[in-house]
């Protein structure tokens, strides 16, 4: 998943608990959430991008002023953003490259694993339930001892999460999907499209003109995309359609999160509500994944379909810890960078997930279907520095 990632407001505070924390302009990528990123590609932009909620060029997840996760903090320029962990030093700046570094490294192993588990066994419902299974387990561990603070949810803020933790759901379910059917180089092309789907759904809902610079972006990411489709040597048109959907439900959120209008209560730190979050597309997902594909993870089963049960368990078990990873990192680094940064990181880690997918399962890829790629990439940090004299003008 990807990055896809979930992209959080710039008003929206990070901070650790009982730890006193400065103000900054943050969201989310995952890649990523993820990536809600994949993020989790891309960012949920649920680190996520998390939550890539993610990912994955990272178009922010704005909350209104009356939502009730609105942050108390007052956002910074983008020029204080790199100060507000306590100045530039080179202990910071190694310590972001490391996380970098970290963010890379678990997107990397998250979609080799899920990718060689995905290939054989085709049950991607499954698959992603134990993802967010998996997820579930680390939060209650973390809340159980204490190594992060337990929140106190009211119904109003269950109420408002819903709809998010559903999109986020179902944005990693349909790039499972597409892992399945097709190379991964090929889902993450296709998962550049974000922004048009970001740009598309404000137009249309919020009533937000795009100017003609940011138009403009779009044409080489579409442009980009059709190429490498056509030229693609994996193309399916299942695989195809569920990254298309991907990139809908991913970008989705940010119309829901702005239609949420409810009374101001307690603010809540993005790493909360990215766990709150995952906890809920557990609960959404198995029960759904029982009805549709049954018990069909059992060594017995595996063993039937011919499968090495052990191999399956391992590498399910590594992409679900990566998974979860990924996106807690991109938390992370949010914490220390602005939301263009992070989101150019984003652009970064895509180019790193579909060059080392390429390389490892030795993907052939044509000039064309190369060429097609990079414009389309390209055509993702052109947008991303559009957004960011946007805002400067702004």
């Amino acid at each position: 998943m990807q990055s896809s990632v979930l992209s959080f407001p710039a008003s929206l505070s990070l901070h650790k608990p009982h730890t006193r924390f400065h103000q900054t302009r943050v969201s989310v990528s995952t890649s990523n959430l993820i990536d809600f990123t994949t993020s989790p590609s891309s960012s949920f932009s649920f680190p996520c991008q998390p939550c890539s909620l993610a990912s994955s060029s990272s178009p922010s997840l704005k909350l209104p002023p009356s939502h009730p996760f609105h942050a108390r903090a007052t956002a910074v320029p983008e020029s204080a953003a790199a100060d507000s962990s306590g100045g530039n030093t080179l202990l910071n700046t190694l310590e972001l490259g490391a996380l970098f570094g970290f963010w890379f490294i678990f997107n990397i192993y998250f979609n080799i694993y899920n990718k060689q588990v995905l290939k054989v066994y085709h049950f991607p419902l499954t698959i992603t339930a134990l993802q967010f299974a998996m997820g579930t387990l680390l939060i209650s561990f973390m809340w159980g001892f204490n190594l992060y603070k337990r929140p106190k949810v009211s119904g109003a803020q269950l109420a408002a999460i819903f709809p998010l933790a559903l999109v986020h759901t179902l944005g990693n379910l349909f790039t499972n999907m597409s892992l399945g059917k097709v190379s991964v180089s090929f889902t993450h092309t296709i998962k550049a499209m974000e922004p048009f789907f970001s740009v598309f759904l404000s137009a249309m809902f919020l009533g937000e003109t795009p100017t003609a610079w940011v138009v403009a972006s779009l044409v080489p990411i579409v442009g980009g995309v059709a190429l490498a489709s056509v030229t693609e040597a994996s193309f399916n048109w299942v695989g195809f359609w569920s990254a298309m959907a991907s990139n809908l439900t991913n970008q989705s959120r940010n119309v829901l999160s702005k239609k949420l209008m409810v009374k101001d209560e307690e603010s809540m730190d993005n790493i909360t509500l990215f766990s709150i979050i995952t906890v809920m597309s557990f609960l959404l997902s198995a029960p759904v994944t029982i009805l549709m594909e049954g018990f069909k993870f059992t060594p017995a089963y595996l063993q039937s379909a011919g499968l090495n049960v052990s191999e399956v368990y391992i590498r399910s078990l590594l992409a679900a810890l990566c998974f979860h990873a990924y996106q807690q990192v991109s938390y992370m680094i949010l914490q220390k960078v602005s939301p263009v940064t992070h989101s150019v990181g984003n652009c970064v880690k895509r180019v790193v997930v579909i060059v080392s997918s390429v390389v490892f399962f030795q993907t052939p890829v044509s000039p064309i279907n190369a060429i097609g790629t990079a414009i389309a990439l390209a055509g993702v940090f052109l947008y991303s520095r559009v957004k960011r004299l946007k805002q400067k003008t702004t």
